[in-house]
């Protein structure tokens, strides 16, 4: 059975994500930002956690790490580049390595620009990738440790994914970057069903993702940026905006 993510709501507009291997029953979580809401998560739906996965050290993201590892004894995934400012990591893993998570595999893509060592994960099996604070459903991370062009660069990792991926961001960021992408493209139709869609969903008080990776394709304004320049001047003007 392939994997599938479930978003867990942390803090003011953080989603941590639970992973559950079908076949093998793993569990899995991501970037767990608070103890409790951690913990929570994991009683109410399955009472044991297998792996934790990190995307990057902000304390948004690891916050609720060390009361996880207490509790269950999971192994912890993250980049051994970055192993300095990350919990301890039992699984140091690296740009193209493959993680066994039960009976399926996370792929590890580097994904540098809004940290240096930000990693993000994808699952084939399944068609789920976590970029952490890297992509946002119409938007992107903002660039602390990295380069536009490092950015630019992380975003062309993504080429090769299907249409059908489902992208599971780090934060529910989806109506602000909605009125910044209206901006920049008002005439885009995909651009325009997107945000009607993130307007119904957040008025209903569900979260906006994951959301398919095609969807992403046609309306995020950073993921259709041809060049590193164009992609350069869209992060800068959503600075200010």
């Amino acid at each position: 059975m392939p994997v599938t993510a479930t978003s867990i709501p942390m803090l003011s507009d953080n989603y941590s994500w639970i992973l559950i291997e079908g076949l093998s029953g793993k569990i899995g979580i991501v970037d767990p930002a608070e103890p409790d809401a951690a913990i929570e998560a994991v009683e109410i739906m399955f009472g044991t956690l297998d792996y934790i996965f990190l995307t990057h050290h902000h304390d948004d993201h690891i916050g609720g790490v060390a009361a996880l590892a207490e509790k269950y004894h999971p192994l912890v995934v993250g980049n051994a580049a970055d192993a300095q400012r990350l919990p301890k990591l039992d699984i140091p893993v690296m740009d193209g390595y493959s993680v066994e998570f039960g009976a399926c595999a996370a792929q590890v893509m580097a994904v540098p620009g809004h940290t240096s060592g930000h990693i993000a994960y994808y699952f084939a099996d399944g068609g789920v990738l976590l970029p952490g604070d890297t992509m946002f459903s119409l938007g992107c991370g903002r660039l602390f440790e990295g380069t536009a062009a490092d950015m630019f660069g992380a975003f062309r990792k993504f080429e090769a994914l299907p249409d059908e991926t489902f992208v599971c961001p780090g934060h529910e960021y989806s109506a602000s970057n909605a009125k910044f992408a209206l901006s920049v493209d008002p005439e885009n139709e995909a651009l325009q069903a997107r945000a009607a869609q993130i307007t119904a969903l957040r008025a209903a008080g569900k979260p906006s993702v994951p959301v398919r990776l095609g969807v992403e394709r046609a309306a995020n304004p950073f993921l259709r940026a041809a060049t590193v320049e164009e992609f350069a001047r869209l992060r800068s003007a959503k600075d200010v905006f």
